[in-house]
């Protein structure tokens, strides 16, 4: 599977920044584990984290039916990595949100399949924040083919909630939060 890196479709300045080092990046320049730089706190001061990102990903043959067409539940990781490149085209990965102590657990999520995906198309990924809280992120995806980007495949929404290593409901990290939002 091809993935392409993310692109910041509202701050094209974070992409030439350089990603701080994550706690498993073997290059990093922080003693493992004895720091963890923090998600709470903003590494580059006055910057906001994109909210729109977009990835390309090419269908495999084990996430298709014997018919060529991609398996409802392929979809899933699709999601996950628009999401998760998201939050790395900010300059963070979701390992340093873990290690900080904020795990974000999916508690809704609605797919659209409206054309079938098939065998080798190679897909473009659109992920954005349609929402955020104190405690919650809501998702908006779109999937395209990349050789004709007009015709959508399929739409959906997600909405991930944050706990803590206890398993209970817990602040997001204030780079990842919309206080302005009305969201709980």
């Amino acid at each position: 599977m091809t993935v392409a890196p993310a692109v910041c479709l509202n701050n094209p300045c974070l992409i030439a920044k350089e990603r701080p080092p994550s706690v498993h990046d073997a290059s990093s320049t922080y003693p493992f584990p004895h720091h963890i730089p923090s998600p709470m706190t903003d590494p580059h001061p006055g910057h906001k984290l994109p909210t729109t990102g977009l990835i390309e990903v090419r269908v495999r043959y084990v996430e298709c039916d014997p018919m060529g067409v991609a398996h409802h539940a392929s979809y899933l990781p699709w999601l996950e990595m628009g999401r998760t490149e998201l939050l790395r085209a900010g300059g963070m990965s979701y390992a340093d949100v873990e290690a900080a102590g904020y795990f974000l657990v999916i508690t809704r999520l609605e797919i659209r399949y409206r054309r079938p995906i098939r065998y080798d198309d190679v897909l473009l990924v659109t992920t954005a924040v349609a929402q955020s809280g104190r405690v919650k992120i809501e998702h908006s995806y779109q999937i395209v083919r990349k050789d004709d980007p007009t015709v959508i495949l399929t739409t959906a929404a997600s909405t991930l909630a944050c706990v803590g290593r206890d398993g209970a409901v817990r602040e997001l990290p204030a780079l990842l939060s919309s206080h302005d939002s009305q969201t709980p």
